[in-house]
Parts: structure tokens; C-alpha cells; sequence
């Protein structure tokens, strides 16, 4: 949970609604109920919170405590795949630990967001029987706590990661290899992502490459890897939890590259807030016709 403040070559927005749990939320409640777990300080606006109420997002577990909210602050020149960070203020987000209620303890699906691994596993401990468990990282963790993230890696069945990150855990600089070198570390099902060049996914020793939905203009990327999670287990919550449907897998995919699609069209969650089911299917019978070959 976050206020945003971000710089791209097509404008800017300040204090804006951002964070990992956020845009997954406005992403994956198109497919099926969120309960979101996060913490922010009493600044936070409550315009923000009746947004994600209206959306139907479950925000039973969202603490506000007393302090200032998590704040990033990053610029994206014509390299939309890479951010320059400016400031990070952890703020309350310092010593955020989750606790579970038992309504959410009981949910069948389990998104960790990119956050410490320790605390990552914590909230995988408080769960009592998950069907799915989905983890991201980042580079920051993957230096300074590699060991508790490799032992979270085998607690867990999809690991999305984008290719500087898979890179960075398998030691292998090809994304095939690195992809292939992960699944043999826990995870079932890894994901790559690799920006406007889509996705790889590798499940059962098999890679399957799946392109980015084309985009004319891009406003502001940040929150593309969450939305892109956020559609893709919501799809895969939505109909099948079995990794071994390649087919399913599949259009899970190609939900998260359509809603991300849409959310780097606009800055913050902007696009996400107003998007609803018939534009994301309207969307998706354009991408199935863009990568259909026959």
C-alpha cells in the first residue's frame, strides 16, 4: 500500500493510490473475491479506501496505524522496463506484520506480494490450507535475504519474477535456462516477465512463450507486473487451480498481459479503477487474434 509519485516522458502524477496489494486487488477482482492485507498510516486518504471498497475489494485487512504512509518516488525515461528510484520512505511499512483473521487464514488462494521473505512466510504459516500459493520478489530481497527466500521457494507453487530477478536467483543470464533452473527449486510454475516483450512460462520442463498485448502509447508502467499477477491468479481462481492444465495456465496468462495492457494507459491505477469484465473480454478476443497462428 503506497503513495505514489512518479515521472515518465508522458507526465507525472503525485501522491497517487499505488502499491503491490493495490494494483493486484483492482486487477483481481474482475475474476474473483480479494480479502487485501496491508498497512498504511493516518495520511492515508479516505478517498482511496471507499475507491477499493467500491471496487469490491475486501479491505477488512487493511491496518492503519499512526505514522505516514509507505511513499516511493521514481522517474522512467524512454526505457519504460526500467525505473530510476528517487525516494523510498518505509514509513509504517517499517515494522508492518501481518496477522491473519480466520476468514482470510481459510482462503484457498494466496498472493505474497513483494515484500521481506520472512514476512512472506509468516503470512504463508498463518494459512490453513492454501490450494495455490503465488510469491514476487525483487532484487533488493534476493541480495540482502537470499537464503530465507530460496526456503520460501519451496513452500510454494507459482513464482513470478520479472528477467533481471530470474537472472539474479538462477546465476544464469538466459531467460530460458534461468526459468527452467527456478522450477527445479520449488516453485511448479515460474513466470519471467520481460516487459512490452511479454512473458515467459515455464511449467512441467516445458517453456512457453506468450507476447505483451501491443501498445501504441504507454503513460506510466508502474503497477504492469502487479496487474499482470492480479489477472493472472484471479483467472486461474476462477476456474482451474490445477498447474498441470497448460490450458488454463494459458489464458491466465493472457488475461494478466490484456489488464496490464490496460493499466500502463493511464497513470496510477487510473485505468484499473473503471475498467470492468466486457472491456477486459472485448480486449482479450483482440489478443487471442494477434497471437493466433494457424
Amino acid at each position: 500500500m503506497a503513495l505514489d509519485s512518479v515521472q515518465t516522458p508522458e507526465g507525472e502524477s503525485a501522491e497517487a493510490l499505488g502499491g503491490s496489494a493495490v494494483y493486484f486487488s483492482l486487477a483481481a477482482r474482475h475474476f474473483a473475491p480479494v480479502r487485501m492485507v496491508g498497512v498504511v498510516g493516518t495520511d492515508f486518504p479516505d478517498a482511496h479506501r471507499e475507491l477499493l471498497i467500491r471496487c469490491g475489494v475486501d479491505i477488512a485487512g487493511l491496518q492503519a496505524v499512526p505514522g505516514r504512509t509507505f511513499r516511493w518516488v521514481g522517474r522512467f525515461g524512454k526505457d519504460f522496463n526500467r525505473a530510476q528510484t528517487l525516494d523510498t520512505q518505509l514509513n509504517v511499512f517499517e515494522k508492518f506484520d501481518p496477522r491473519l483473521s480466520p476468514e482470510q487464514a481459510s482462503c484457498s488462494v494466496l498472493f505474497l506480494a513483494n515484500i521481506d521473505p520472512d514476512l512472506q512466510r509468516r503470512v504463508l504459516e498463518q494459512m490453513a490450507a492454501p490450494k495455490l500459493v503465488v510469491c514476487d520478489t525483487m532484487n533488493f530481497w534476493i541480495g540482502l535475504k537470499r537464503k530465507s527466500l530460496e526456503e520460501l521457494l519451496t513452500r510454494i507453487d507459482v513464482l513470478i519474477v520479472n528477467e533481471e530477478e530470474a537472472q539474479q536467483l538462477s546465476g544464469d543470464s538466459n531467460n530460458v535456462r534461468a526459468g527452467l533452473f527456478l522450477t527445479r527449486r520449488g516453485p511448479r510454475v515460474v513466470v519471467v516477465k520481460k516487459g512490452e516483450h511479454g512473458v515467459l512460462c515455464v511449467a512441467g520442463g516445458v517453456v512457453h512463450p506468450l507476447p505483451a498485448f501491443p501498445m501504441e502509447t504507454v503513460k506510466d508502467p508502474t503497477g504492469a507486473g502487479d496487474s499482470f499477477a492480479g489477472a493472472f491468479v484471479g483467472a486461474l481462481a476462477e476456474g482451474s487451480l490445477d498447474l498441470r492444465d497448460i490450458g488454463a495456465l494459458k489464458r491466465a496468462l493472457a488475461y494478466g498481459a490484456v489488464v496490464s495492457s490496460v493499466n500502463v494507459s493511464d497513470f496510477s491505477t487510473r485505468a484499473l479503477e473503471t475498467l470492468t469484465r466486457p472491456v477486459i473480454e472485448e480486449r482479450l478476443r483482440g489478443y487471442r487474434e494477434l497471437v493466433n497462428v494457424s
